[in-house]
């Protein structure tokens, strides 16, 4: 494809060399690079690409999109075209609908955000339009999937080159249904810009992130992004039992739907009846047996319900398969073990999160003692630490609080954190085990029988950060080490 067609609608300042130059590809990675690509150069957060346009071109790029005019000097005389923009991060997303021909356009694109939930809704989503027999792409914080293949993810949300190219993929493969999270960094950092959404989304919004996005009226500005964005033949989906859900719609030109368990909405769950091997729930009236556990997973297959009406799908053919689902990998996933013990595996890394797992487990686990093991990461929001800790002491039996992923802080100093928020009777009931694996041994061994352990903060992830090195570490298989 010609540069020129590619940087269509772009803002130009300044541009050097031929604009009908032949673009076989494009990144903002010199390591990805090839003979013939397109670089983009974009200011990062650890590292700026303007300081590998060389490397791009001594890999045979055949243009780069810059923004510093310093950065001209680097370019002239290595044969490249050079265009400089004012904001080369804001051009990307535009760049690369125009290089992928808007992908997004090609099919009914949904984008689930919120703090919790995300990832359940869209992978169901995923999964039971699968189940109906539809090519279908999904986007996610565990994997990318097109129409049953993987693709390993990086981010929730990943760039803008990487979605189209993906969602190119899932054209040309005959998709017609994608469900992407969209989370809050990727909408502030404009990785969305310019995707056509069929529909969005919310789920609930509580303390995360604040160590990005500095305020909680920031964090709610940004995810409300997604809804602002929306034109008039897309549907906004609100669970409308969250206090914020209203501020999400209010510019939205979006037709707006809401779900709901205790308020007025257009689809309404009830949940009949809660043991710990699945949820019997009502959906508008209708009673459905599910796999899932957890209030909050009332309203997440609530909002998958609705959402699949909004897309026309028949609402029996959706109970049904609602009903044949299992658990999304990492979330409210069970082992049970000898002696009567049952450990269950989920992500929930925030104070809401947690406190929603604790109390449900509460409210099955009849005699039953209840163990969490949990911790917090580094390099991340701090304000949480102490509140994940006096959550885990209000509602657990037992609390042995250990490292999740350091990354580059001092695990021990991130436990000192987490003490702060234990008072004399949080203290008495807690371990401090700075070894995950170490910790997750010590609940087990330790429980009664017949004892609920929740491991929290991981799920999915198959690996831990320590002095910011990655290391292969999954809860799943050291629980079933010990307890099988």
């Amino acid at each position: 494809m010609r540069l020129d067609y590619i940087i269509k609608g772009i803002d130009i300042e300044r541009a050097d060399g031929p604009l009908e130059t032949e673009i076989t590809d494009i990144t903002s990675d010199s390591r990805q690079c090839r003979p013939g690509c397109l670089f983009v150069a974009i200011p990062g957060f650890d590292s700026d690409g303007h300081d590998y346009i060389a490397k791009a071109a001594d890999a045979g790029a055949a243009a780069v999109i810059y923004q510093k005019p310093e950065a001209l000097r680097e370019i002239l005389g290595r044969g490249m075209t050079a265009v400089r923009v004012k904001d080369s991060r804001n051009a990307t997303p535009d760049i690369a609908g125009n290089f992928f021909s808007h992908p997004s356009r090609g099919m009914h694109l949904v984008g689930v955000t919120g703090t919790n939930g995300k990832t359940t809704i869209a992978t169901l989503l995923y999964r039971l339009f699968t189940g109906l027999g539809y090519c279908c792409g999904l986007l996610s914080t565990i994997a990318n999937y097109i129409c049953g293949e993987r693709f390993e993810t990086t981010n929730t949300t990943q760039d803008p080159i990487t979605l189209n190219r993906l969602m190119r993929m899932m054209v040309d493969r005959g998709c017609q249904y994608c469900f992407m999270e969209v989370s809050s960094h990727a909408l502030h950092q404009g990785r969305v810009k310019g995707l056509n959404f069929r529909g969005a989304v919310f789920t609930n919004i509580t303390h995360d992130h604040l160590d990005y996005h500095k305020t909680f009226q920031e964090y709610i500005r940004c995810k409300k992004l997604l809804f602002d964005s929306l034109d008039s033949n897309a549907f906004a989906l609100i669970n409308s039992d969250d206090r914020n859900a209203q501020i999400m719609v209010q510019n939205t030109a979006a037709k707006v739907y809401r779900y709901s368990e205790g308020s007025m909405a257009e689809f309404k769950v009830r949940i009949v009846e809660r043991s710990l091997e699945g949820y019997l729930l009502s959906l508008d009236g209708t009673e459905v047996w599910t796999r899932f556990i957890g209030d909050y997973n009332a309203h997440n297959i609530c909002a998958v319900y609705a959402a699949a009406a909004l897309l026309g799908a028949d609402r029996e053919e959706v109970l049904r398969q609602i009903s044949a689902m299992g658990p999304v990998a990492g979330r409210m996933e069970y082992i049970r073990g000898r002696r009567g013990i049952t450990a269950v595996v989920d992500y929930a890394h925030t104070p809401d999160a947690l406190e929603n797992v604790l109390r449900t487990l509460l409210d099955i686990r009849g005699k039953s003692v209840l163990i969490a093991v949990f911790g917090c990461g580094g390099n991340r929001d701090r304000t949480k630490r102490p509140e994940m800790a006096a959550i885990g002491a209000r509602y657990a039996d037992r609390v042995v609080i250990t490292s999740d992923n350091p990354r580059f802080e001092d695990p021990n100093a991130i436990i000192e954190d987490m003490k702060q928020g234990l008072d004399a009777e949080g203290m008495a009931k807690s371990l401090f085990i700075t070894d995950r694996r170490e910790a997750i041994r010590t609940a087990v061994m330790t429980a009664p029988d017949g004892a609920i352990i929740l491991v929290a903060g991981k799920g999915h992830e198959d690996y831990q950060i320590v002095n910011g090195v990655k290391s292969h570490f999954d809860d799943k298989e050291i629980l079933k080490e010990i307890m099988l």
